[in-house]
């Protein structure tokens, strides 16, 4: 049973130094930082501290803001966890998921951190009423004088956020991308991305390509990923997904691959069920060897 540490600061100019002490104190026998906003779920250590966590192990932080800034982040980890049959524990916090108490604690701290978050707003927007109630026109003069420059400002800081945004978190899901296009339609690949734990962004099949194709005009991607992709027999369609599933996860069982098609892709069987068998799997692996999908 590991101990894996997570660490966490905002910005490039801070130190996790004494983070990573207190984690070690601990007995941490991995620990894994992101330099983001704890507001960001788009976070390439934190998934990996999640993907290094197994049966048993425990994923440790210093203080829950390290780790999540809101209740439903924070209970989506813990979740996470729990389905792998891991446990989450904070130091400095009196939280424990592996006790039915801690549970219980990480659910009300979350709570008091949602309602603090939420009187914040709430003042906010009553300072605003009352300033617009003494006269006060709150926003940029030049945008409710629509001037053609602020309007062009306005629209370009936008794009350079939504760009920064999708190259902050392009490593949780362009991998992916990269691994399947132009062989597989952009259908199958979201449903690939979808499939990711954590969640990653939430992605339509258009605001996919388009995220992709901002990536390529940025450099971050190569300009293969948005070439058309063949037209596929349909009866093809499983075997390309298993054989990439095997040539990325090359230790997966035929149970976790009838696992992963069942309950991730949620791929109907040839018979039309829900569910997939091992031996199902089996004969769908062995026409994607005919096919020559797969490595080795």
């Amino acid at each position: 049973m590991a101990l894996i540490g997570y660490a966490r600061v905002s910005t490039d100019e801070q130190d996790t130094a004494a983070q990573h002490d207190a984690l070690r104190a601990q007995g941490c026998t991995l620990i894994l930082e992101d330099k983001a906003s704890g507001g960001s779920r788009d976070r390439p250590n934190l998934a990996r501290a999640l993907e290094s966590v197994g049966k048993g192990d425990t994923l440790l932080v210093v203080r829950i803001d390290r780790l999540a800034r809101s209740l439903s982040h924070l209970l989506e980890i813990v979740e996470t966890l729990r389905a792998k049959g891991a446990y989450f524990r904070s130091i400095n916090d009196p939280i424990d998921t592996s006790s039915a108490q801690g549970m219980l604690m990480t659910q009300m701290l979350g709570a008091f951190a949602e309602f603090e978050r939420a009187l914040i707003r709430e003042r906010t927007r009553a300072g605003l009423k009352a300033a617009v109630a003494r006269g006060a026109k709150p926003g940029n003069p030049k945008m409710r004088a629509r001037d053609p420059a602020a309007i062009d400002d306005i629209r370009y800081s936008l794009k350079q956020r939504y760009l920064y945004e999708l190259i902050d978190g392009r490593q949780r899901w362009l991998p992916t991308v990269t691994r399947l296009r132009p062989h597989l339609p952009w259908a199958l690949v979201l449903r690939q991305i979808k499939a990711i734990t954590p969640p990653v962004r939430s992605f339509t099949e258009r605001t996919l390509v388009k995220a992709c194709r901002e990536l390529v005009k940025a450099g971050y991607a190569e300009p293969n990923v948005l070439d058309p992709a063949p037209r596929l027999p349909p009866d093809t369609r499983v075997a390309r997904l298993v054989a990439d599933r095997l040539n990325s996860h090359p230790n997966a069982s035929l149970r976790d691959i009838a696992a992963w098609l069942s309950r991730d892709l949620r791929e109907p069987t040839p018979r039309g069920g829900l569910t997939w068998s091992p031996e199902g799997v089996r004969r769908v692996i062995g026409q994607a060897q005919a096919l020559r999908l797969i490595d080795g």
